[in-house]
């Protein structure tokens, strides 16, 4: 008796062929297996596989061309009544956390990368001294600067204007704005107005014990872009950094091995005078540190000025590639290190359900570095910006825009947010403008 089996399913599609039974012998079965055609049209010749409807293969070699737009709108402000997004999508967050809580149950030893196991990247060190030397060179052409270029600042709000005068724009959003109609009250500015300086605690073991509420009188509030290049690798004896030798290890969000809590050493004595080298890392009274300069040579410091913004810029957002620098998502507290501190001093959207305490995910760049966006002037003699005509306006942040007036040439990413290709109408013609 001659078994025959069912015939397979096949996903493909089938081409019949016909079945013929001459050629067989007796016990030849009553059907055929079906020839399968596969999507591919292959061949195979002398031991060549050839594929005729196979994609060409891209050169990766070459690089697409950026082309800059004529103009570029801000990024919208976020409502200060809700949550920032998150910088990475929450359901990569949501799977990344699975797959370490999978790994701890399993009492897997999580994987580390230098400098997240505590060891420093000898490829940034050099980097963070690099932004270091910027950011001294940037609050020292910024102080300068000021004694020629005019700027302005609201006493109820952030905002910056840079001109002879403070502009008519009624967008003043700090309180009883209502009363004013959104006017803003202007004063002189300051340079902490034009660099927006963000502060974060200086720690000397990062993965040590977190910062309580109770003893946070006991660290020093320095720069945040300070912390993160002392954290990087540079040396500053008054701000101390433990280096280690052995990397951290961490089971899941539970750390097993982080060397022994360590002292931190005693700091030596610092001046608190103007006159310290550690002053040039602050701005605190960095106006009074450097007097006015010569006219012949305010376009070179202001050149030198830009350079060293999209310098220390550059430099921040390489460092952060690696290093952990976390933001609150609702107010504007950073903090440098691989977890937040516990200070509950947030006063923000619904701080009574957290206790005060600071909602941390990933900080941006913006959040560390902020741009500080001022509306852009042409001419600073001329007359002041009115509110009928501001979606005509460009913006850039405001020491690109001390630069610009002190003679720097613009770099060209800035140029499409200034909207210089832009002819700013009379205000009876804006009613005519489509």
């Amino acid at each position: 008796m001659l078994l025959v089996s069912p015939p397979c399913v096949y996903p493909q599609t089938i081409d019949p062929k016909p079945v013929d039974f001459s050629a067989r012998g007796s016990y030849a079965p009553c059907f055929q297996i079906p020839r399968v055609i596969p999507k591919r049209e292959c061949s195979m010749r002398l031991g060549t596989f050839v594929c005729f409807n196979k994609k060409p293969i891209q050169n990766t070699t070459f690089k697409k061309r950026h082309v800059f737009t004529q103009n570029v709108d801000l990024p919208p402000v976020l409502p200060k009544k809700k949550k920032k997004p998150y910088p990475v999508p929450f359901k990569q967050i949501q799977e990344e956390a699975k797959k370490d809580k999978k790994l701890a149950q399993m009492g897997i030893e999580k994987h580390l990368d230098p400098p997240k196991n505590g060891l420093l990247v000898p490829n940034l060190v050099p980097v963070a001294y690099e932004v270091i030397d910027n950011w001294k060179l940037l609050i020292k052409g910024l102080a300068q600067l000021l004694h020629v270029v005019p700027v302005f600042a609201c006493s109820e709000c952030g905002a910056v204007h840079v001109a002879n005068a403070g502009h008519n724009i009624k967008d003043c959003n700090g309180p009883k704005n209502s009363q004013r109609r959104g006017s803003h009250l202007w004063v002189k500015g300051t340079i902490n107005d034009v660099l927006s300086p963000v502060e974060s605690y200086h720690m000397y073991d990062p993965f040590g014990r977190r910062i309580k509420h109770e003893n946070r009188f006991d660290y020093e509030r320095i720069p945040a872009v300070v912390e993160l290049c002392v954290q990087a690798g540079v040396e500053i004896p008054e701000y101390p950094c433990r280096r280690r030798t052995q990397p951290v290890r961490m089971i899941g969000k539970r750390v097993i091995d982080r060397g022994g809590y360590v002292k931190e050493p005693n700091k030596p004595c610092s001046s608190t005078s103007l006159s310290s080298p550690l002053s040039d890392l602050d701005t605190l009274g960095a106006c009074e540190r450097y007097p006015p300069p010569k006219p012949e040579e305010i376009p070179k410091i202001a050149q030198e000025t830009m350079d060293a913004y999209e310098k220390v810029r550059w430099g921040v957002t390489r460092l952060m590639r690696e290093f952990t620098v976390k933001a609150c998502g609702y107010c504007s507290e950073v903090h440098v290190g691989p977890w937040g501190h516990s200070v509950k001093l947030c006063g923000e959207f619904k701080h009574q359900w957290r206790d005060g305490k600071h909602g941390w995910q990933d900080a941006l760049v913006e959040e560390l570095f902020p741009p500080n966006y001022v509306w852009h002037v042409r001419d600073l003699k001329g007359n002041p910006l009115t509110g009928n005509l501001k979606r005509f306006y460009g913006k850039a942040p405001a020491c690109v825009e001390i630069c610009m007036h002190s003679g720097a040439r613009v770099p060209q990413c800035y140029k499409a947010m200034m909207r210089l290709d832009i002819i700013v109408p009379d205000s009876q013609e804006a009613d005519m403008v489509a």
